[in-house]
C-alpha cells in the first residue's frame, strides 16, 4: 500500500527545522489536491446516478472506520444546513459506533459483521447510495458495508488512496485518489484524508446542484436558522430579483422563509401560481421560472 510506505526523503524528519517540517507538510497537501483531479470523471459518473436515486427518495449513507469515518460524517452533516437535505436522509456507518467519531476505538474497523449488521440495520435499499471512505481501501468493516449494500441494490462508491484496493472492485463506482506515501509515515489523516474530504465535497456538492438546490451560485435551499443566515436569505432574494431589501423581507414573509418561492414572488407572481410551479419543477428555481416568460430574474 503506497499510504503506508516510507520515504527516505523524511528519514530525518524531525530533526529538520520547523519551517521546513511545515513546508513538506505543505506540499504533501497541494498533491493530495492534485491527485483528485484524475477522479473527476468517476466522481461526476457517480453523481449522475446517486441523482437519479435520490430522486426515488433515497438516502446518502456514509461508511468508514477512524478518520475516514470521521471525514464521510462531516461532509453528511454539512448537507442540512446548507442545502436544507433531509436530516432522515442521512446515514452515518461509523467502525466502532457514533462514540468513534471521539475516540478511536481501533479494533472495531476489521469486524465484517459489523458491516454487514449496519447496512441492514439501515435497511439500506435500491434507491440508497452507499459512500465507502478508507484510505488503504482494505478497510473490512467498510468493504463488507459496500458489498452488503450492493447485494441488496444500492448504488455503492468506493473512495481510496491506494490504486488496486479491494475497495475499488467490490463497488459499483470506484474512486481513486492516488495520494503515495505520507510525510509521516502511514499517517493517513495527512495526503490521504485531504484528498478523502475533497472528493466528498466534489460529490455531494454536485449532487445538491444537481438536485436544483442552487441557483445562480447561490444556496437558495438553506436553512436561515439564524440572524446572519436570515440576512443573508434577504440578499440573496434580492440578488436573484433586483428587488429592494424591503421587498425581499416582505417576499421572505409571504414565503415562509423559502427563498425560491419568495424570489418568485418578489418577482411579481402570484404565491398561489409559484408554489405549482415549483411543485412541478421538483424544487428547481430556474425551472420554475421557464413557466413565467414574461418574468425576468
Amino acid at each position: 500500500m503506497a499510504t503506508e510506505n516510507f520515504s527516505n526523503r523524511f528519514r530525518d524528519l524531525d530533526a529538520w527545522p520547523s519551517l521546513d517540517i511545515l513546508s513538506a507538510c505543505y506540499e504533501g497537501q497541494l498533491a493530495a489536491v492534485a491527485a483528485v483531479h484524475s477522479a473527476l470523471p468517476a466522481i461526476s459518473a457517480a453523481a449522475e446516478e446517486a441523482i437519479a436515486r435520490l430522486r426515488r427518495g433515497g438516502r446518502l449513507v456514509y461508511v468508514g472506520a477512524g478518520t475516514s469515518g470521521r471525514i464521510g460524517v462531516q461532509d453528511g452533516t454539512e448537507l442540512p444546513p446548507t442545502f436544507n437535505w433531509p436530516d432522515d436522509k442521512l446515514v452515518y456507518l461509523i467502525a466502532g459506533g457514533e462514540g468513534a467519531l471521539l475516540k478511536a476505538v481501533e479494533d472495531a474497523e476489521d469486524s465484517v459483521e459489523q458491516g454487514i449488521a449496519g447496512i441492514r440495520n439501515a435497511d439500506v435499499g435500491p434507491n440508497d447510495v452507499v459512500i465507502g471512505v478508507a484510505a488503504s481501501g482494505r478497510t473490512p468493516f467498510t468493504i463488507a458495508a459496500l458489498q452488503e449494500g450492493k447485494a441488496r441494490g444500492a448504488q455503492t462508491i468506493g473512495v481510496s488512496n491506494n490504486a488496486g484496493a479491494p475497495i475499488l472492485d467490490v463497488c459499483s463506482h470506484p474512486i481513486l485518489a492516488d495520494t503515495g506515501e505520507e510525510v509521516v509515515a502511514g499517517s493517513t489523516r495527512m495526503k490521504a484524508g485531504t484528498a478523502q474530504k475533497v472528493i466528498l465535497n466534489l460529490l455531494s456538492t454536485l449532487i445538491m446542484i444537481r438536485l436544483g438546490r442552487v441557483y445562480r451560485g447561490l444556496m437558495v435551499h438553506m436553512r436561515a436558522t439564524n440572524a446572519k443566515l436570515r440576512r443573508r436569505s434577504e440578499i440573496m432574494v434580492s440578488q436573484i430579483t433586483g428587488c429592494s431589501d424591503a421587498t425581499a423581507i416582505d417576499a421572505l414573509r409571504q414565503a415562509n422563509g423559502d427563498m425560491k418561492l419568495a424570489s418568485l414572488i418578489a418577482l411579481g407572481v402570484n404565491a398561489t401560481d409559484a408554489q405549482e410551479a415549483l411543485a412541478r419543477s421538483d424544487g428547481n428555481l430556474r425551472e420554475a421560472l421557464s413557466h413565467f416568460p414574461n418574468v425576468t430574474s
